[in-house]
């Protein structure tokens, strides 16, 4: 069942885990991928011939999300490639986490400038071309930490709330013109960014969990596949958590 034929996805930071699973399963349901990456060519190369290879059509787009021309060029950049952009889902996002006195004024910059203002930026730079469609679902990564605060991640945490508030607002502003906007808040996601971590601890967390386990970037993509697709067209301004009970 391709729940996304046709439609073109600009997905953001899809170079691993939360939005390279994002691309993948959107591709499988018959979307147009376009997503960005900051850095590795090589590995853009890899997920854009790993994408592709099925049938599926992907293109990688280097792009900062956090600077706001660099969002706009994307945005001009997909519609002259396909013609459209019918779904956006702002997933960059970056930690630098401390304790708040610990905290410089580069850390939280950074962080609110590439978890928040991308966006702003990318929202914004698409709005033109779903305004004229009169149709479009922008879909923003939260993190549960956006709802409950943690300690260490004052900055993180101000972030991914800011972005409920952005979405709730933009929805109310755009829900007239049929553009939809709704926040993931994923809980422990299991990624290779934790694989890092004390196996002991990580136990303790799936341990704390109503459901005991970490989630997968499956589970947040299941959500934003159905988010992006027509069987959530009276779904907007919402923010679902990914997080197996935890905030429960």
């Amino acid at each position: 069942m391709n729940l996304l034929e046709g439609k073109v996805a600009i997905i953001t930071g899809a170079s691993r885990g939360i939005g390279k699973s994002i691309a993948q399963k959107f591709v499988e349901n018959g979307a147009i991928v376009a997503f960005t990456y900051l850095s590795s060519d090589e590995k853009a190369i890899a997920l854009e011939k790993e994408l592709t290879q099925n049938g599926g059509t992907a293109k990688g787009f280097k792009s900062n999300a956090s600077n706001f021309d660099e969002a706009q060029k994307l945005a001009d950049d997909v519609v002259a490639a396909f013609g459209k952009i019918d779904i956006v889902i702002n997933n960059a996002g970056i930690t630098r986490d401390t304790l708040l006195m610990r905290m410089s004024e580069e850390q939280w910059d950074e962080v609110i400038e590439v978890n928040l203002k991308s966006v702003f930026n990318l929202s914004k730079a698409v709005l033109r071309p779903m305004l004229k469609a009169r149709q479009g679902s922008i879909i923003n990564m939260s993190s549960v930490v956006g709802v409950k605060g943690n300690a260490g991640q004052a900055n993180y945490a101000a972030s991914k709330a800011g972005i409920i508030g952005f979405t709730k607002s933009f929805a109310q502003e755009l829900g007239s013109r049929n553009i939809r906007c709704n926040a993931v808040a994923p809980g422990f996601i299991e990624t290779e960014m934790t694989e890092v971590l004390d196996p002991k601890v990580v136990a303790e967390w799936r341990e704390a969990i109503p459901l005991k386990r970490g989630g997968t970037p499956e589970d947040v993509a299941n959500l934003c596949l159905f988010l992006a697709s027509d069987m959530s067209t009276y779904i907007t301004g919402q923010t679902i958590n990914v997080c197996g009970g935890m905030l429960t």
